[in-house]
């Protein structure tokens, strides 16, 4: 979640001439290793400001440096970075975006304080939707809109994103399926067809649909959490057979980080799940 968008929004602190002098921004696609931590945002910590009311601007006494996707940094810059906040933090304020604190190495994550930002609510997402599409002459139904929304995750910038790919992609007028098709989000019937032979209890009907999953082309690690938001959602599932199911989930999605076949993953998901949903003997006796 960006706290800032542009250099238009400087939270109305500063005036907008002075922008260029009192804040700098740097994002991902800069270089910011521990060179640039020694060399550009030392020499911009540094030197000091005055203080005062301008214009109507509060003007304060500081500076702001702003590192966008900051978990992306190195440990050795962050290390170096540490030193440069404790010596000019009376004139220099420092903001860290990022999509993982785990990342910030705990010196500084120690040294500032933590806003988190939650997904946004469907009703605003619905109502930025309907504006842009509004201005551009789109025409979208209800049930595409609610459909983006739920693709979208609460993510703004994303749900914008596919709606200009389907724009592109299918013309003004966009249906449901369009937004899923850009998406890359697997269609419900696929997900549901996986769950029903893994109820089913017979093994080769599940083996056909992860051939089938395969052969689309569908990533394994989206059926992966579209399963789990199935299970979850499921009334007819005990909670231990989805504790059992959702601990495979976790398990396989890390095994598909490290680089294992996703077909064989998503083969052991379907025959555990198959096992916990039938009762089945969990071990195998030879």
């Amino acid at each position: 979640m960006r706290l800032f968008e542009s250099s238009q929004t400087h939270l109305r602190l500063l005036m907008p001439e002075m922008y260029k002098s009192r804040v700098l921004e740097l994002n991902a696609s800069d270089d910011r290793g521990i060179n640039v931590v020694r060399t550009k945002i030392k020499n911009f910590a540094a030197v000091a400001v005055g203080s005062g009311h301008q214009s109507g601007y509060p003007c304060p006494p500081f500076k702001i440096i702003i590192l966008d996707e900051a978990d992306s940094m190195t440990e050795d810059a962050q290390n170096a970075l540490r030193r440069t906040m404790e010596t000019y933090s009376k004139v220099t304020r420092f903001f860290f975006i990022c999509n993982y604190i785990s990342r910030i190495i705990e010196p500084l994550a120690s040294r500032c304080a933590k806003f988190r930002f939650k997904p946004l609510t469907e009703e605003i997402m619905s109502s930025r939707i309907l504006h842009i599409c509004n201005e551009e002459g789109l025409n979208l139904d209800s049930e595409a809109l609610s459909t983006l929304s739920t693709i979208s995750q609460g993510d703004l910038r994303r749900g914008i994103t596919y709606l200009q790919s389907a724009a592109r992609l299918f013309g003004s007028s966009i249906s449901s399926r369009d937004l899923i098709t850009v998406s890359g989000v697997i269609p419900e019937e696929v997900v549901h067809a996986i769950f029903s032979a893994c109820k089913s209890g017979n093994f080769d009907l599940a083996d056909k649909e992860v051939n089938n999953v395969i052969a689309e082309g569908y990533p394994a690690s989206q059926m992966l959490s579209q399963l789990y938001d199935l299970v979850v959602e499921a009334d007819d599932i005990s909670d231990e057979q989805k504790a059992r199911i959702c601990k495979k989930l976790g398990e396989t999605d890390k095994f598909l980080v490290d680089g294992a076949d996703e077909y064989l993953q998503l083969l052991d998901v379907a025959s555990i799940t198959m096992q916990t949903l039938c009762n089945m003997p969990q071990e195998m006796t030879y």
